[in-house]
């Protein structure tokens, strides 16, 4: 089993790994270390044990970027 920080809401050291979210489908919580505390539910980044805001914004961001630069280049081919 692989040992996370404690959980920052009840510093509970039983977590698991996120598998799939939203923001980062498969790829972006195992990026980030995104768990998941075993008691109270709380998901944060299981290497600090602080919150994983800035990390998913970073994300999303560069992701969407790459997206927005993907399709604007077949957009451009296409013309």
């Amino acid at each position: 089993m692989t040992q996370y920080a404690p959980c920052p809401k009840c510093g509970n050291t039983y977590a698991t790994p996120v598998s799939f979210t939203l923001w980062g489908g498969l790829l972006g919580p195992k990026l980030l270390t995104h768990v998941q505390c075993g008691q109270c539910h709380t998901k944060y980044n299981g290497k600090t044990g602080q919150s994983n805001l800035v990390g998913i914004i970073v994300y999303t961001i560069v992701v969407s970027t790459i997206s927005l630069a993907i399709l604007g280049a077949l957009f451009l081919t296409m013309r």
